[in-house]
């Protein structure tokens, strides 16, 4: 519309439509960067998405490693730096160049117009505020020289600070610099809860935090015995046994469809999930963290010497992240198992309860 305004002509929208479908091109490009060095480091990509303000590759896991989160995060402005020195060699050799206090993103050439639109590019996403790349590249500067968690407690609250200050410079500029704003902080909100997260984790295994009081079915019960033991606690998810090996998980959400398709008479082993992850009591409640994400099914049986001990869901390291957070609140620098505190989870259904040994009291 800007376009038909400005020029009063359909050429002016076919210019104008060229022209975003080359800078989406380049937010394109600018994602694959990152895409590519995430790949370098051999961390997958779950999907790019395009957004009205910008790109977002979904990596699987960002590196803890200074190295590897820097040099993926500068990856994306770099692209965009590159494409906007090719373009500048090509004005430049076919005399097209023009000085840069006449450049800007609605007047001059096709070729003008996206050497500013990619210098602008690079250089807002340098600065320094989740989620924005010059954030990650920031915090993977400060976490060569401290620690993770606290590399992005400063970074977060510096991203903070940036929101603030566009929200106020868009009261009275751009009115889209409100939304920029917004978008920062939220951003720099989760970046941080997330390393929290993680830094809560670590060292952690996953006999912490499983369940070890819970309910199981045999392959030939009926739907109707797995509603019993749904209605009788809080338990979604129930494992399904065989010869006391796990065969299966009868998630809610396969329940329902097996009662709505085929009534309480249907049998377990006809519709429960065959697919599922299994963890050991000693593994890294971490790894299992991440990779429980991949899955559809978000409940863990937690096997030893082929025998089931427990079950650990999302739920549960959720419980422990937010037990853990409240200890280090009261008392700084203990956690759950970490510090000296000892203890252990007694469960009942997805419900968890911390047991403090009368030893060690909390203080």
């Amino acid at each position: 519309m800007n376009d038909w305004i400005a020029g009063h002509s359909i050429n002016a929208v076919l210019d104008g439509i060229i022209f975003l479908t080359a800078l989406f091109s380049c937010v394109l490009l600018h994602e694959f960067g990152h895409v590519f060095a995430a790949r370098r480091f051999g961390i997958r990509t779950h999907d790019v998405t395009l957004f009205p303000i910008g790109g977002l590759a979904r990596l699987e896991r960002i590196p803890e490693e200074p190295r590897k989160e820097f040099w993926i995060a500068i990856a994306g402005p770099a692209v965009n730096m590159a494409i906007a020195a090719m373009l500048f060699a090509g004005l430049f050799v076919f005399d097209g160049w023009q000085p840069i206090s006449r450049m800007s993103i609605d007047s001059g050439s096709l070729f003008e117009r996206m050497l500013f639109a990619n210098l602008t590019l690079a250089l807002f996403n340098l600065v320094p505020a989740f989620p924005l790349d010059g954030g990650r590249i920031f915090r993977a500067i400060l976490a060569a020289h401290t620690n993770y968690s606290k590399a992005t407690t400063i970074a977060a609250t510096l991203g903070r600070s940036v929101a603030v200050a566009l929200m106020v410079w868009g009261i009275f500029a751009n009115p889209m610099l409100l939304l920029v704003g917004l978008f920062v902080w939220i951003g720099a909100g989760q970046e941080e809860y997330s390393a929290r997260f993680r830094a809560a984790l670590s060292g952690v295994r996953v006999r912490a935090a499983m369940v070890t009081d819970f309910q199981r079915l045999q392959a030939r019960d009926t739907l109707a015995e797995a509603v019993r033991l749904i209605l009788a606690g809080s338990q979604h998810d129930l494992p399904v046994v065989e010869h006391g090996r796990v065969v299966g998980i009868l998630t809610r959400s396969r329940l329902l469809i097996g009662l709505a398709e085929n009534g309480h008479d249907f049998l377990v082993e006809k519709v429960m999930d065959r697919e599922f992850m299994t963890a050991h009591p000693s593994d890294m409640l971490n790894d299992i963290s991440t990779e429980l994400q991949k899955w559809n099914c978000h409940t863990v049986p937690v096997v030893s010497n082929g025998r089931l001990e427990g079950l650990l869901t999302m739920e549960n390291i959720g419980e422990y992240f937010l037990i853990d957070t409240a200890l280090q609140e009261r008392s700084p620098g203990s956690g759950l198992l970490k510090g000296g505190l000892k203890g252990f989870w007694n469960s009942h259904g997805s419900s968890a309860i911390l047991v403090i040994p009368p030893d060690k009291p909390l203080k």
